[in-house]
């Protein structure tokens, strides 16, 4: 796939100039709002995902953002999982109090929970397939039932389990996001995220006149009239990039595109060694808990056999014992796993998640995230399984020193 480098695009005359920025023809107008490398990955994504199509953003959280942004207008409600990576939970947290719509976070594992928080203005629920970092699983089919008694659409963030682990459309889920970052990337190279539309949500079912109603923007044009199953789609494109403006760079969908065609070998290595990597973390002395999806002993084995029969992903959490002492001497004895704050890489990645990814929450929103002072995170690399286990070992020697140190009132060595 060529790189379209390029701000711009030269039209053909004045005439399909003017029916490119009316909407009444689809052409390239503007790289902010749509570039032919970026389409191309938007609509190998959308294909991935089983959806309708696809609209590219610079960033994950820029995704979930426009996502929402769209289909919501002051007043609205929406239902969130408490169990959400920390900046999706800042993210809403101040979306709402910004643009004026009020949220109201519940347990995800709870189905009567999510039903007893709708409301008559509920117009979206937000959850992710495994949860980050506690690594819960979305019972999709409950959520999405819950959703379609309000009449309201459930967004899921699959980036952990990606399109090859689990296809939320299939199960009920009507609009998905993606931190494109993450494994659709799988090198750590480059920022950017998608939403996909399953295409069967009724937008003019009464509750959604942002997406329903004549925009003033496009001089009464009504976009699920107009467009169909494209209408929300058309509305994220032509008014929310346009107007919020951040949009995908081509040469980062370049890059995108070249992980994509690696995802299905990348995620079986993921996932294997991420089984391998957490059977042995459970049977080592120091390590409290172990919250992998694909142990088989997990709460959540029965979903992980439903949603993701190919594995639960390559991300988990587990708490270590001697709380955050011990877990910031057990990060910086490691040598293959890198220290930073980024998932999905090719590379073995560790961080300490209460005292980065999640700093901005309080102690309650903490425990129900189920991160602790020893919680690490994990997201397992494609590297030889060995090779890992050596460098966790050495690890958990440095913490029990830590603990014992701590205890006989001394320091580490």
């Amino acid at each position: 796939m060529p790189i379209y480098q390029t701000t711009s695009y030269v039209f053909e005359d004045a005439d399909s100039a003017a029916a490119y920025f009316n909407l009444q023809e689809y052409g390239n107008t503007y790289s902010r709002i749509m570039n032919p490398t970026v389409a191309v990955l938007e609509e190998r994504v959308a294909s991935l995902e089983g959806g309708v199509g696809a609209v590219a953003f610079a960033s994950g959280l820029a995704a979930q953002a426009a996502a929402l942004f769209t289909l919501l207008v002051p007043g609205d409600h929406v239902v969130a999982s408490a169990s959400l990576y920390g900046g999706t939970t800042t993210q809403l947290k101040h979306l709402a109090r910004k643009l004026s719509f009020d949220l109201t976070f519940v347990d995800p594992d709870d189905a009567e929970a999510w039903r007893r928080a709708l409301r008559p203005e509920t117009k979206a629920l937000f959850a992710e397939t495994i949860g980050n970092p506690g690594g819960n699983v979305l019972d999709i089919e409950a959520v999405a039932a819950v959703a379609a008694e309000a009449g309201a659409p459930l967004v899921v963030d699959n980036t952990f389990a990606t399109p090859y682990l689990c296809r939320p459309f299939e199960h009920g889920a009507e609009i998905v996001v993606h931190s494109a970052t993450k494994f659709l990337g799988g090198h750590g190279t480059s920022i950017g995220g998608v939403v996909v539309d399953s295409g069967r949500f009724d937008w003019s079912n009464g509750r959604y006149p942002v997406v329903a109603d004549p925009s003033p923007a496009y001089h009464g044009l009504a976009f699920h009239e107009t467009f169909g199953v494209y209408g929300y789609l058309m509305k994220l494109r032509a008014e929310t990039l346009r107007d919020l403006g951040a949009a995908m760079s081509p040469f980062n969908a370049f890059l995108f595109l070249q992980g994509i065609e690696t995802l299905p070998l990348r995620m079986e290595r993921h996932v294997g060694n991420a089984i391998a990597v957490a059977g042995w973390l459970q049977a080592r002395h120091g390590v409290e808990r172990v919250r992998y999806a694909g142990l088989p002993d997990s709460r959540y084995a029965p979903l992980v056999a439903r949603y993701l029969p190919r594995g639960a992903g390559a991300i988990f959490s587990f708490d270590i014992a001697g709380g955050r002492p011990a877990a910031v001497s057990f990060v910086e004895a490691l040598d293959l796993f890198s220290h930073l704050a980024n998932v999905g890489d090719a590379k073995s990645l560790v961080i300490h998640p209460a005292s980065t990814t999640h700093r901005q929450l309080d102690d309650g929103e903490l425990a129900a995230a189920g991160i602790g002072p020893g919680t690490i995170r994990l997201s397992i690399g494609l590297e030889d399984a060995a090779d890992l286990l050596w460098d966790l070992d050495q690890g958990l020697v440095a913490a029990a020193a830590s603990v014992a140190a701590a205890a006989a009132g001394g320091t580490a060595p």
